[in-house]
């Protein structure tokens, strides 16, 4: 016996058969039309950079456990992408001279993380980036802010159903040196215990903290800051929040729009103010299901010159899931629209033509490949969607005419060529 190889995808990756290719874009195409209403125009990068990029400026999750790393045979490392800030960092500051700053980009990407694979997580996924490069001002969260909203509310989802809960890491580092009183040397280790505060207990909060070299004090004082809430700004000095596009985002109209929340701080090393996550307010799903930030020196691997910039990553696992938690996840639309079936091979030209014209009308059409009885063919159409069929015959053609049948209804009527289109978008598109 032969032995054949596995049908599975490797592990960690998937397979989008028609039906699901269908809802995937759908749901795509709605947050393509947004952010491309906002002036975010569309680009692309390639698959593999050099591995540097991402061990710099990533983070260590990223860079030591989760990067697919390759040599190759001139003894050069590189990487397949986790994600798409560096290397659009990298883009811009390659273009810089030839940009108008500011610039809103956006693409689609396919992503590789060696992720333990679970609900929400996998090794293989699809990412919409959107970013603005070369501006620092506060109307740049703002947008994002907006642009959020615009993109859940585009697929179905209310304001009830998400939250965008944000921070500020300069504020955050405030709260940690004037309020709790931790030494700067030890922030790096905070943020990292502050970032997977609610995935741990109290009892692992209180043991890293004391592993930290926190106090007992300092670690009460930190479990009250981070739940502290908008009441946490009045804790901290006036110059601090001056600088903040945040405090300036929570002080305009805007403010409805977002949460302040301390305890949200990001685990990417390179986001350096403002941060924020969107999270499902689903208790069958309570997560996060994207983020993004501010990042003002990401492009300093590949220029002098200083390029601020600010976005988010929404992929397309934990999107997914939201919309079918919420009960939002779109059908798969038919194959087609309409089918045109000659009843003899001889009928197979003039079969063609109607569905030429069917398609130059702007109506999904097919014809059959291997002709068989007109009642299998009626079947088929049935089982692919169409709405109607064309049924070519002998006489008809021979008088300039076919039969438009409804498969919803299993009328039918005789109708002269030039009057196929628009008899076949009236039962398509009902009035």
């Amino acid at each position: 016996m032969p032995e054949y190889l596995s049908t599975a995808p490797v592990k960690g990756t998937r397979d989008f058969l028609p039906a699901e290719m269908s809802v995937r874009m759908q749901v795509f195409g709605h947050l393509y039309d947004v952010l491309e209403r906002y002036g975010y125009l569309r680009y692309d990068g390639p698959v593999l950079e050099q591995a540097e990029v991402y061990e710099r400026k990533s983070g260590q999750e990223i860079a030591d456990q989760q990067l697919y790393t390759l040599t190759t045979r001139g003894g050069e490392r590189l990487a397949l992408r986790p994600e798409m800030t560096p290397s659009v960092a990298r883009m811009i500051a390659g273009h810089a001279k030839s940009l108008s700053f500011p610039v809103r980009w956006y693409s689609h990407p396919n992503c590789h993380r060696y992720e333990r694979p679970q609900r929400g997580r996998v090794r293989e996924h699809w990412q919409i980036n959107a970013d603005i490069f070369g501006s620092e001002s506060a109307n740049c969260e703002i947008e994002m802010f907006e642009l959020i909203h615009d993109l859940m509310g585009a697929v179905g989802a209310s304001p009830d159903m998400f939250a965008v809960r944000v921070n500020d890491r300069n504020l955050l580092s405030s709260a940690l040196t004037d309020v709790v009183g931790i030494s700067p040397d030890h922030l790096p280790q905070v943020f990292a215990l502050v970032d997977r505060w609610e995935k741990t207990s109290a009892e692992e909060h209180a043991a890293s903290a004391a592993e930290i070299g926190l106090s007992d004090k300092q670690y009460e004082k930190l479990a009250e800051t981070l739940s502290a809430g908008p009441a946490l700004l009045d804790e901290l000095p006036a110059e601090v929040k001056a600088e903040s596009n945040l405090v300036k985002v929570l002080s305009s109209s805007a403010a409805s729009l977002v949460r302040y929340e301390p305890l949200i701080v990001r685990g990417l090393a390179y986001y350096t103010s403002t941060v924020f996550e969107v999270f499902d307010t689903s208790p069958q799903n309570r997560r996060a299901l994207f983020g993004g930030g501010r990042y003002s020196n990401l492009a300093s691997m590949f220029t002098k010159e200083q390029i601020s910039g600010i976005g988010f990553g929404m992929g397309d696992v934990t999107l997914m899931d939201f919309l079918d938690t919420h009960g939002l996840t779109p059908q798969p639309r038919s194959e087609v629209d309409v089918t045109v079936i000659p009843v003899t091979e001889d009928l197979a030209d003039p079969a063609r033509d109607v569905a030429t014209a069917l398609r130059k009308a702007g109506l999904r059409t097919s014809t059959p490949l291997e002709l068989r009885k007109l009642g299998k063919e009626l079947t088929r159409a049935d089982k692919a969607g169409a709405v109607a069929v064309v049924i070519v015959g002998e006489e008809d053609w021979a008088a300039g005419r076919v039969t438009v049948r409804s498969l919803a209804t299993r009328e039918q009527q005789q109708v002269a060529l030039a009057d196929v289109p628009a008899a076949v978008q009236a039962m398509v598109s009902p009035a």
